[in-house]
């Protein structure tokens, strides 16, 4: 009964938003005015099929490649930075002003130096990722209890044994929290990076279905980019939840 009622809380705006929209949009002859009914129709006959895979994939795999790659190398770094006092102090001025300079205004000079391929595309999505990540984690290791970093240095508790028990958990919720500002902001770059010098993915063949007035068909991706957005929540969702049981389970005992 908890799990229905859970899926019923998060169905029951959406459902009302189509319905809204549906009965807005009956009897409109605006070609420009999606309709509910059109666009699932067109996602299913011109998405769901060959284009799932020669357009999506690519889209897919450069979002994970990306996304990952901030994940390892942002959380390593903000660990590192985090731990050291000098470090912060150094790379401070730095992050904020390469934080500051937002990712799509480097796609130009990504193509320039990388070309057209995956591998622009991939290093935009992994830095404007990286950024969230990195701050969080930095956060998380600096937020530590002083009182039981002490306690593990009196019991010799050094080297990775140290970072694996202590230091990761502790600053895990922080960078869980960055993945989870990342996830939009992968997604985003995903389509923009696409929209520009490419020859594939979801945000090209959108565009494309834009510039030769196929209005079905865009709405139709467009649709598409925000279930892709649902479903990789709702799997990061389920990752969290496992991964911080310990966690959640303490703040409910901390409730009561």
């Amino acid at each position: 009964m908890r799990a229905v009622r859970a899926v019923s809380a998060a169905l029951a705006l959406p459902i009302v938003i189509v319905a809204i929209w549906w009965l807005g949009t009956r009897g409109t002859t605006n070609p420009f005015v999606p309709k509910p009914d059109l666009m699932l129709s067109d996602l299913v006959s011109v998405w769901i099929g060959p284009l799932l895979v020669e357009q999506v994939t690519p889209s897919l795999y450069r979002l994970l490649v990306g996304l990952g790659g901030a994940i390892v190398v942002g959380t390593l770094l903000g660990v590192l930075i985090g731990s050291s006092r000098v470090a912060r102090r150094m790379t401070g001025p730095i992050f904020e002003f390469i934080r500051a300079v937002p990712p799509p205004v480097l796609l130009p000079v990504l193509l320039l130096i990388m070309g057209i391929d995956d591998r622009s595309k991939i290093f935009l999505i992994f830095l404007g990722c990286l950024w969230p990540i990195l701050l969080n984690a930095i956060d998380g290791v600096r937020s530590v209890d002083p009182v039981l970093s002490e306690t593990t240095a009196s019991y010799g508790m050094t080297g990775w044994t140290r970072f694996r028990h202590f230091v990761l958990p502790a600053a895990l919720p922080r960078i869980m929290t960055g993945i989870r500002l990342a996830l939009p902001i992968a997604i985003i770059l995903m389509v923009v990076s696409e929209m520009y010098a490419a020859t594939d993915g979801i945000g090209y063949r959108v565009m494309l279905f834009k510039q030769t007035f196929q209005n079905g068909p865009m709405w139709a991706g467009i649709l598409l980019i925000g279930l892709i957005g649902v479903v990789i929540a709702a799997v990061y969702g389920w990752i969290e939840r496992r991964s911080l049981a310990w966690y959640h389970g303490q703040r409910e005992r901390e409730k009561q």
